[in-house]
């Protein structure tokens, strides 16, 4: 198979040359143009971790390094090495294309946004008519190894990154947060992470603080969400269940009294404290107070660890889910080398069979040429049934692929069905 798959990714370049070739929707497009000179389909999957194109050359010829040139031609960039690049061919880009697919190539493992960029990428193609009867089979199979491997595997479950891993804790406390109040401390990008978790889990209310007011307001608008003013903080703490904190404050923002005062108010209610700041923003010393339930950054990261390595664990089930549709993607595409095989074969008889009728067609009746015509008929299907039956099944077994062809070419040889009949006509049309 002449497909080819070249990557730029998290495996092998450093950031900067990511970023530098990262290409937008619209660039795509642009871009495409430019493959269609030496390819005959093609796809460009381009997200924050990864470039990649995955193409039928038009020759077999093609050098891979020409469409890496074409690609830096239209992102330049500062200076590259060749070990920045990956290539892969015929089964090696399917495979790496279903393990894009799947999450397991994801620089968060099982990370199932991919899945969506995947999907964009060939509707893209898609669209500009840069994909075929080969490329919309593989990209099917692609996007069929993602659903399986969400729904077969657990490659998707436990929280990942210390924002979710952080409510996913909150969840273990409270039976129910619809019921409940929290409080963001911090409209980065952590904090906003824990904030959108908490609004997904149905949060029942939600304010954020933070020292600019401006990023705590679009925070609170994208949420729903309320604002408290960072220099009120600590005389609102008792009116949250829940306090998560991730600014980049050197200092802690709240203080052992600030806990043992909010606690006092709310009548020895449970409140959850989780500083995911580096530095911590939380005195841990507020560990020690009754019904105070404290998390930093060590004990949400093992949390985080646990749930990779189980993660990790699930990547068998996923390869043999891969190694399934790819056995099930070659079969398709080795048919598609007997297919004029059978036709020809077919078309060969079905000839000798027209000949030999216009023979008799003058020197018996109507109705008896009507029995003879559908009697040859079915002597044809019954004699050629076997052979053609064998012949896809080789090809679809995958495994055989030698064999089809050997197969294919004696067949050809036989009966010299790549010659031309006795009229003239091409056995193969």
């Amino acid at each position: 198979m002449n497909l080819i798959g070249i990557t730029i990714n998290h495996n092998n370049s450093p950031i900067e040359i990511r970023e530098s070739l990262h290409l937008s929707r619209n660039e795509i497009v642009e871009f495409i143009p430019n493959l269609r000179q030496v390819l005959s389909e093609g796809v460009v999957i381009s997200t924050c971790n990864r470039t990649e194109i995955f193409g039928l050359p038009i020759t077999y010829s093609l050098n891979t390094s020409s469409i890496i040139e074409s690609l830096l031609r239209y992102k330049p960039v500062g200076e590259t090495k060749p070990e920045f690049f990956h290539k892969y061919f015929s089964c090696g880009a399917v495979k790496h294309l279903f393990k894009v697919a799947s999450g397991i190539d994801s620089l968060v493992i099982g990370d199932s946004q991919i899945l969506g960029q995947v999907k964009d990428a060939f509707e893209i193609s898609e669209d500009m008519g840069f994909t075929g009867p080969v490329f919309h089979r593989l990209f099917e199979t692609a996007i069929k190894v993602g659903k399986r491997t969400i729904k077969e595997t657990a490659i998707g479950e436990g929280a990942v990154t210390v924002s979710y891993a952080a409510v996913q804790v909150v969840e273990k406390i409270f039976s129910g947060l619809d019921k409940k109040s929290a409080l963001v401390i911090g409209a980065g990008e952590t904090g906003e992470l824990a904030a959108v978790n908490l609004k997904d889990k149905g949060i029942g209310k939600i304010t954020i603080s933070n020292r600019s007011l401006e990023r705590a307001e679009k925070l609170a608008e994208k949420i729903h969400g309320e604002i408290i003013p960072f220099q009120f903080l600590s005389e609102h703490l008792h009116n949250f269940d829940i306090i998560i904190s991730a600014t980049s404050s050197e200092t802690f923002i709240i203080n052992y009294a600030d806990v043992a005062s909010a606690i006092k108010k709310r009548k020895g209610a449970p409140v959850v404290l989780m500083d995911i700041a580096v530095p911590r923003d939380i005195d841990p010393e507020v560990r020690r107070i009754d019904n105070v339930f404290y998390h930093d950054m060590d004990s949400l990261k093992i949390i985080v660890d646990q749930n990779l390595q189980k993660r990790r664990n699930e990547i068998p089930a996923v390869e043999k889910i891969i190694m399934e549709e790819m056995v099930g993607f070659f079969g398709w595409y080795n048919t598609l080398e007997v297919v004029p095989t059978i036709k020809s074969l077919r078309n060969f008889f079905d000839d000798i069979r027209s000949d030999e009728l216009d023979k008799i067609k003058n020197k018996v009746s109507e109705e008896d040429f009507t029995k003879i015509e559908d009697m040859t008929r079915r002597l044809i299907g019954r004699i050629l049934h076997n052979p053609t039956v064998k012949l896809r099944e080789l090809a679809e077994n995958g495994n055989n692929i030698q064999q089809v062809t050997t197969k294919s070419i004696i067949l050809k040889e036989l009966f010299n069905l790549n010659s031309t009949n006795d009229n003239g006509k091409n056995i193969e049309e």
